[in-house]
């Protein structure tokens, strides 16, 4: 289950459909990254939902489910043409996404 909410979420990226993240961060959530230190969900939106506008795909590498966690590598394609690799610790309550932590890779691809 928990794996099906973390497909969600990055197809949400994809898409550029931000309802599915809407409807699946709960209460309480947290965002933290080298650039953010526990942000909640108004300031996530923010400052991270516009770089959906820039990625073409994400594939998910590696998915590890456990007691409500999921640790997630994957390998995100720009439009720009430049692809990354990162990984991401989600933590989830009663189906709702409340924490994310990421730890951002390395660039496998400079833009052209």
């Amino acid at each position: 289950m928990i794996a099906d909410l973390v497909r969600r979420c990055y197809a949400a990226y994809e898409t550029k459909d931000r309802q599915i993240l809407e409807d699946l961060i709960g209460p309480g959530f947290t965002f933290s990254s080298p650039q953010d230190d526990h942000i909640g969900r108004d300031a996530y939106f923010e400052r991270c939902w516009p770089n959906s506008a820039g990625i073409r795909t994400i594939i998910i590498e590696k998915l590890f489910e456990q007691d409500g966690e999921a640790f997630v590598r994957y390998r995100s394609e720009l439009k720009s043409g430049a692809v990354f690799r990162n990984t991401e610790l989600l933590s989830f309550k009663d189906g709702k996404l409340v924490e994310v932590d990421v730890y951002f890779g390395r660039t496998l691809k400079e833009a052209p």
